[in-house]
């Protein structure tokens, strides 16, 4: 991911999620040394559309997964588990152990693929989004 990208993230940011990251938020993410943003591109035309981004820290033997969204157009086909699939390897071949995330507990669709990748729930942040929303807490090991 990069500057030139962020139009496109913003949107579908803005599309997925109820607590969007802001355009600073993103900078400040791709800015950190311990931090990977990825974008997935549809292969078409002379400027391939952002389909999809996934954002995630590494820290010794630790991965969190911070952000994973695909475009309104793109869903229902699979990208979500392509960019998972990525992550996981990518993080493995980093020496991770250990997988973090937070989801919103009533995301039954993400709750699904993320235990299709073998995470299991390992607490509740009561209200945790907007005060009004629990968050599940999943973890993976390796």
């Amino acid at each position: 991911m990069d500057a030139k990208d962020l139009e496109e993230v913003l949107f579908i940011e803005s599309s997925d999620f109820v607590t969007p990251w802001s355009r600073d938020m993103f900078f400040e993410e791709m800015r950190n040394p311990l931090a990977y943003c990825f974008v997935m591109k549809w292969e078409s035309g002379l400027k391939p559309p952002v389909i999809g981004f996934i954002c995630f820290r590494n820290v010794a033997e630790e991965s969190e997964l911070l952000k994973i969204s695909v475009h309104p157009g793109y869903r229902h086909l699979g990208l979500s588990r392509e960019m998972m699939k990525f992550y996981i390897d990518f993080s493995l071949e980093k020496g991770i152990t250990t997988f973090y995330l937070e989801v919103d507990s009533s995301n039954h669709p993400a709750i699904h693929l993320y235990q299709s990748f073998c995470y299991q729930a390992s607490g509740i942040r009561k209200k945790f989004y907007q005060g009004k929303w629990d968050a599940l807490l999943m973890t993976k090991k390796a």
